[in-house]
């Protein structure tokens, strides 16, 4: 059986999710490493200084849209992977799902930690 190196056809809505997310989580950490590296000394970077910066809104939410493209983007790359071993029937239906209930949990917990940062909740 050949290896197929994507699961998802060409052009599909999939496909393009999969390429944004993509190109979303690289821009985000690409700012993200910017600003820790050439904006403040690595010493000046502090849990209290990034809880501070939690407060803003732009941080918060950029922080959850990060959480969640994640999620969709591992979630859909290890489905991928799974089906290029030749999953079938069942077993795709079950992987599928497991691996959706995972993502949001992992988003959800995420989100939790943010808003416990944030003081919006305690």
């Amino acid at each position: 059986m050949a290896e197929r190196y994507s699961s998802f056809e060409s052009g599909s809505l999939t496909w393009l999710l999969q390429r944004v997310t993509a190109a979303f989580l690289v821009a985000v950490l690409a700012f993200h490493f910017f600003l820790l590296h050439f904006v403040h000394h690595p010493s000046e970077i502090t849990f209290a200084g990034t809880s501070a910066r939690m407060s803003q809104w732009g941080y918060f939410t950029t922080m959850v849209l990060f959480l969640v493209t994640a999620a969709f983007h591992g979630v859909n790359g290890v489905y991928a992977a799974l089906l290029n071993q030749g999953l079938t029937g069942t077993q795709k239906t079950v992987v599928k799902w497991v691996l959706i209930v995972a993502g949001v949990l992992l988003s959800a917990q995420g989100t939790y930690v943010a808003l416990v940062m944030n003081g919006i909740i305690s």
